[in-house]
């Protein structure tokens, strides 16, 4: 993630929590002096339900659009009504289109909420959700999964989930700079495989801690090379939980997750990607 945000990209589809999400759209667009492009995305015509196919447009793709393109420019009007705004329409299958416009349109982040269910039924749906995280090119900010989002102002706790691989320094300098611009604290977080199934026995407890200590010393190497003073906490346990369980208790309004390579040995947040997404209580940016 660059040192600044110049141009978000919020993928729209007249849903309640697509509307709720705005708040945060205009503050991030405010905070970082960032140009937004409403993108909306009129999936193939097999893939509309009837009543979405109802007059006066008919089955006409341009009409769609041409209709569909209207409609957004009109969108939001009192939430960026004074904010830089670009409006988009595009065919296709909308998590291809998504990664790909941000991609040849410079978007430094795309912003968006986990689920939706408005005029395109496919376009804010969990499989849209999750192959734009595995997809794009540049970070994904997602909201907290759930039916009512808090205010969208810039967050001031930033908790940050980190797996030990290789591209960890990468993950650490990002999520140092964004707290930065924000003027957040930021906390890390390494979450270490249980290995026994018996932690109560002295022999397997011993194991475990040494298991735990040889995963600190590794993170904190990782630390010193990336630069970064922050605060470290190890977890022992199942990733997603750890990571959700952590957010709630330090009350964050952010969580940091790198889409790493999963063929690394401990490239493991990927893998438990849209899991940390669906649980955690606070929105999560994913880099």
């Amino acid at each position: 993630m660059s040192s600044s945000i110049r141009h978000i990209l919020f993928p729209y589809d007249f849903s309640a929590q697509a509307s709720q999400v705005a708040p945060f759209v205009r503050t991030f667009a405010e905070g970082f002096k960032a140009r937004i492009t409403l993108l909306s995305v009129v999936p193939p015509l097999f893939e509309l339900a009837p009543a979405d196919l109802g007059p006066p447009i008919g089955d006409d793709p341009t009409e769609w659009t041409r209709a569909l393109r209207t409609r957004l420019e009109h969108a939001l009007l009192d939430e960026f009504g004074d904010l830089s705004v670009a409006c988009a329409v595009e065919a296709g299958d909308p998590a291809l289109r998504i990664a790909r416009f941000a991609k040849e349109h410079a978007v430094d982040l795309i912003m968006m909420p986990t689920h939706g269910l408005g005029l395109f039924r496919t376009l804010l749906v969990g499989s849209t959700i999750s192959k734009v995280l595995l997809d794009a090119a540049c970070p994904v900010w997602t909201a907290a999964h759930t039916e009512t989002q808090r205010a969208g102002a810039l967050p001031r706790t930033v908790l940050c989930a980190i797996d030990g691989s290789s591209s960890t320094p990468t993950l650490l300098r990002s999520a140092a700079t964004f707290t930065t611009d924000v003027g957040a604290a930021l906390t890390l977080l390494h979450v270490v495989d249980p290995i026994t199934d018996w932690p109560s026995l002295p022999r397997e407890r011993a194991l475990q801690e040494s298991v735990r200590q040889e995963a600190k010393a590794k993170v904190e190497s990782l630390r010193r090379e990336a630069n970064i003073d922050a605060p470290l906490r190890l977890a022992v346990g199942d990733v997603v939980q750890a990571v959700t369980e952590e957010a709630r208790q330090e009350a964050a309004d952010l969580v940091i997750v790198g889409r790493g390579s999963i063929t690394e040995p401990f490239g493991r947040f990927r893998t438990h990607l849209f899991g940390i997404v669906q649980h955690s209580p606070c929105p999560v940016l994913s880099v």
